[in-house]
């Protein structure tokens, strides 16, 4: 599934003089979320507030990811669209300056510029603390800007402290990049080496987002648990470290992180989900596939018995931890001997969410020079079997959540008047009748219903108690 969210959020800045306006789009993962918030702060102090739409924004940035199928297309499917846009705003004397971002800008800024030279800008995502820069060059009008290289210093010592945007949920990057290496990923070339902030860092801004009433973090990196941080005592934290100190800080009541590598959840992170309650019990940790064979194909650093014995003890450390995934089905070579493993891996296993996706070749990784491609109807037919047992388990874990009670911070309305939602411990959306105070708040629910992606649930008697009290 290739993930798009559209960046937003109004919020309103500290300058009065605001009279610029800035769409940006982001596909992808959680950390192009986070990244379109810094990109919003770095523009802010030149005059740019964000808006709902394109239509009459004087800047327009598609915040891109490189990872899925066909992702490039789609956004020169959406440069096709904006440029219409762009002319009619010239034709009337104004400008829009159209600007491509992120790691599909990274992997393919050369071909961006010629397929696309309407383009104003394009960089990549360890470049937009450079956009003020960028966007005066723009504004001359000479050439399409082009920002790929990979700094030497962190993008991250050069941002303004963030304007955190109001929300009870929030993400943090704490680390970023990758140097594993897995053949059918771009991710290393796209995002580079990987890098960890500091913790004093990390710390702050935990510290500023449950300031502006962020009662769970969700902390980020391309390969999160690889984080080590410089700590204030001159040694390194760890991801363990990370989130016990995280959880420290007051009103901040609950903690996940992603994405994980397997091979690096160390024993100070597995006893972090023993020891912190704030900690939610559900870890994303991608396996892939469930053929060796297919793993070191894939250059991946764990094998099916480590990945199970890694399971083996985070379920001792947590016993009600659940766990999600990801899988690529039809990897060059991947036999039909190979996908069984994969299935009877799920079986074993039991996951209560996972993303499976038909393997798609990425120009400059070494998978897509392999000889063994994988029929396209074949790899179609193993995904549908495949995600028939995933949606399978994950519709099964949701039934036997019915009639639990569990604690659901509800941090937004539902579709419905007079209906909030929230998540679950397990990252279940919850969707409840309730008056609007509990806003913001980690409320008991009692599990009524369950749906494919989704549950329904009612205040349990104490809340329900509370609220009548407030009301009368």
């Amino acid at each position: 599934m290739y993930l798009q969210k559209q960046m937003a959020h109004k919020r309103m800045g500290s300058e009065t003089n605001v009279t610029k306006k800035l769409f940006i789009k982001s596909y992808g993962c959680q950390m192009n979320v986070y990244d379109a918030d810094r990109m919003s702060d770095v523009l802010r102090p030149l005059g740019y507030a964000l808006v709902e739409t394109p239509d009459d924004a004087n800047l327009v940035i598609l915040n891109t990811c490189h990872i899925r199928e066909k992702a490039a297309e789609k956004v020169y499917s959406e440069l096709g669209r904006l440029n219409i846009q762009k002319k009619v705003r010239e034709s009337q004397g104004e400008q829009m300056i159209l600007a491509v971002g992120g790691c599909v800008a990274q992997a393919e800024g050369e071909e961006i510029i010629r397929r696309a030279p309407y383009v104003d800008m394009v960089f990549g995502p360890q470049t937009y603390h450079k956009l003020p820069e960028m966007v005066a060059r723009a504004h001359r009008g000479t050439d399409t800007v082009l920002e790929t290289d990979f700094p030497a210093e962190s993008k991250f010592d050069h941002l303004p402290t963030p304007e955190i945007k109001e929300g009870y949920s929030a993400f943090l990057t704490i680390q970023e990049g990758c140097d594993k290496f897995c053949t059918f990923c771009v991710v290393p070339y796209t995002r580079g080496a990987e890098y960890s902030r500091p913790a004093a860092a990390v710390l702050d801004e935990a510290k500023r987002l449950a300031g502006m009433g962020a009662r769970e973090i969700t902390l980020l990196g391309q390969n999160v648990n690889a984080f080590h941080g410089d700590a204030p005592d001159g040694g390194e934290w760890g991801l363990g470290r990370m989130i016990e100190e995280v959880a420290k800080i007051d009103g901040i009541d609950r903690i996940r992180y992603t994405t994980s590598y397997p091979a690096e959840v160390d024993d100070a992170l597995i006893e972090a989900h023993r020891d912190i309650e704030a900690l939610m019990p559900f870890l994303h940790l991608p396996v892939q596939s469930g053929s060796d064979r297919v793993l070191q194909g894939m250059n991946r650093r764990h094998g099916v018995d480590e990945y199970r014995r890694l399971v083996d003890k985070l379920r001792h450390a947590r016993p009600d931890i659940a766990l999600s995934s990801d899988f690529i089905v039809g990897f060059p070579g991947e036999s039909d001997r190979d996908f069984d493993c994969t299935l009877g891996l799920v079986r074993e296993i039991g996951f209560v969410q996972a993303y499976s996706f038909k393997y798609s070749p990425r120009p400059g990784t070494p998978a897509a020079a392999h000889e063994l491609q994988i029929d396209e109807q074949v790899k179609s037919d193993r995904l549908s079997t495949l995600q028939e047992l995933l949606n399978t388990q994950q519709r099964a874990f949701n039934e036997d959540c019915v009639e639990r009670t569990f604690g659901v911070l509800l941090d937004g309305r539902g579709r419905l008047d007079g209906q909030l939602i929230g998540r679950s411990p397990y990252m279940q959306a919850v969707h409840v009748d309730a008056d609007s105070d509990l806003l913001g708040q980690i409320v008991e629910l009692d599990i009524i219903s369950a749906h494919g992606n989704s549950l329904g649930g009612q205040l349990a008697k104490t809340e329900s108690d509370l609220s009548e009290r407030a009301i009368a």
